[in-house]
């Protein structure tokens, strides 16, 4: 099973979407799950359910972050720059895909408040949310298969 469809299947089983991306990663990241799950939980929803940057993207860009980030808070603007590129690339590829990395534009103004939505047949009808955690976890992969040298 490949990241994407793993993230999908996370997600159905009720992780949020920056958790289903997360977690799906750990075997790349050596995450234990469970606290990837929490690491990843407060994302949800566009942070929290604000309708913020969509969890999704959340998820892939702290995984991005695992792989390739910079750990030392010092370090040459060099490598924050090349750091902060590939975020732009990361998220300008699932913008371009999806039109949007903002939670409110792609569910289209869905309510706000902090009560999560029943898990059911309907919502995942409805709501385009797996199709985004594939697509975050399908562009990482991407990144990660074409720079597999990069991450430790």
């Amino acid at each position: 099973m490949d990241h994407s469809e793993q993230a999908a299947e996370l997600f159905l089983g009720g992780c949020n979407c920056a958790q289903a991306v997360v977690v799906a990663f750990c075997d790349v990241t050596g995450l234990e799950p469970g606290f990837a799950a929490k690491l990843s939980s407060s994302f949800g929803g566009g942070m929290g359910r604000m309708r913020e940057v969509c969890g999704a993207v959340s998820g892939m860009l702290m995984v991005a972050g695992l792989l390739y980030g910079y750990d030392d808070p010092g370090e040459k603007d060099a490598n924050k720059k090349a750091h902060y590129k590939l975020v732009q690339e990361l998220a300008g590829k699932f913008r371009e895909e999806v039109g949007s990395i903002i939670c409110r534009e792609i569910l289209k103004n869905p309510p706000s408040d902090p009560n999560p939505t029943p898990r059911t047949a309907e919502f995942y009808k409805a709501r385009p949310c797996m199709r985004m955690v594939m697509t975050a976890a399908r562009i990482l992969d991407e990144y990660i298969a074409s720079h597999p040298a990069e991450h430790t």
